[in-house]
């Protein structure tokens, strides 16, 4: 087992953060070959159905089983936290390259074009770009996506510029190795653990995103399977039938504390200074 790995584990908040995304994305996977009733079919005799056989979470106010919603739902939360996690880890990584490995007036520029942007809030620019094209799921994962990018990129930039100075960065351009070949071999690794966090708040800002968006009409659309869209449709009867609203509120929210959990325990685990620190600072215990 690699270190890392034995690392993450051995930690509590890994642990918890790593099964509850384990979970999402088992029942995202099931979903696509089976659910157990058709998540958008429609049954007017069975509407709200309490918790039990054959509807484990109950029905909503059209008869569907709310459990085959939130596996379908996982598919869409899914679809937007990986999509706007890699539009992020693209927009960021360029812009931080191009922010502290190239000429001053290129630094300098892209500098300012990062700080203008991060001024404005994602979810805004995502209700404008949504406004002007439509809700779509694409409009939040590239909306969230080039937010998070900017953000990805003002964090990394000073590490990059701090690890460009190192010895072995250094030695590796005398021998030889282009930019682009030290960014990857000896760059990118050593500001890993700053990225991942990063990269995790941004794909759990992004399932807040998209139930949000949903919620507010701006996501996915009515015909789809989401849970903000879910949110939004049991909330009106929140006073009549209460715990239909539990289910994608949970959902949502052990989704966003693993993804949280899950990157904070991942760079602790990737990290070698923070072991090497843990290391140092264990005090053994004495045998009388």
């Amino acid at each position: 087992m690699p270190g890392w790995l034995r690392r993450l584990l051995s930690n509590g908040t890994g642990r918890f953060g790593a099964a509850a995304v384990v979970l999402i994305l088992l029942g995202a996977v099931v979903s696509v070959l089976w659910t157990p009733f058709d998540p958008m079919s429609a049954d007017i005799r069975g509407r709200w159905a309490p918790p039990g056989w054959p509807h484990l979470l109950g029905t909503d106010g059209t008869g569907r089983d709310i459990l085959s919603l939130l596996m379908a739902g996982a598919r869409t939360t899914l679809f937007v936290a990986v999509g706007a996690g890699v539009v992020a880890t693209l927009v960021g990584i360029l812009l931080a390259a191009l922010g502290s490995l190239t000429a001053r007036w290129m630094r300098e520029t892209v500098a300012v074009l990062v700080d203008i942007l991060i001024a404005f809030p994602v979810l805004m620019i995502a209700m404008m770009i949504s406004a002007v094209w439509g809700g779509s799921l694409w409009v939040v994962v590239f909306s969230v996506g080039i937010g998070f990018g900017v953000s990805i990129a003002r964090v990394t930039r000073p590490e990059l510029r701090r690890v460009r100075r190192s010895d072995f960065v250094l030695a590796g351009k005398a021998s030889g190795l282009t930019a682009c070949q030290n960014l990857v071999q000896h760059l990118l690794p050593n500001v890993a653990p700053v990225f991942i966090v990063q990269l995790s708040w941004s794909m759990a800002v992004a399932v807040l995103a998209e139930a949000g968006l949903s919620y507010l009409g701006f996501g996915a659309s009515v015909s789809e399977a989401s849970w903000g869209v879910l949110l939004a449709d049991l909330q009106r009867y929140i006073g009549v039938h209460p715990l239909t609203v539990v289910w994608p509120g949970l959902a949502i929210t052990i989704t966003v504390l693993g993804l949280n959990l899950l990157g904070d325990a991942l760079r602790e685990a990737t990290d070698p200074t923070l072991s090497h620190r843990a290391a140092e600072t264990h005090v053994p215990e004495v045998v009388a």
